[in-house]
């Protein structure tokens, strides 16, 4: 499936789901997409995105912080924002950790 090396693209997702489910090469990539916003959208208002025996994404709201310049040890403010994150499944963390074996 994979036709870049060490990186899954839209691309590659697309193909799977075209050979996979047996849609138009079209109506995969619009699939895929169509997901992939979804996703997107549903992370921009702040809501926990968990997608069965893969893994949860989160988004979390940080705290104004002093940070420090590493070049001249001044110190600076880093403003308040929002991080996005991602916990991986137990079953994801066990199929990858079965991979070296």
């Amino acid at each position: 499936m994979n036709t870049t090396g060490n990186t899954i693209t839209r691309a590659d997702l697309s193909q799977a789901v075209y050979e996979e489910v047996g849609l138009s090469r079209n109506e995969s990539a619009d699939l895929v997409e169509m997901v992939l916003e979804e996703i997107c959208t549903a992370l921009e208002r702040g809501e926990v995105v968990k997608i069965s025996s893969f893994g949860t994404f989160t988004v979390r709201q940080k705290g104004q912080r002093i940070g420090r310049n590493p070049k001249t040890g001044e110190e600076v403010p880093i403003l308040p924002r929002r991080v996005l994150s991602f916990r991986a499944s137990n079953t994801l963390k066990e199929r990858v950790d079965n991979q070296d074996a």
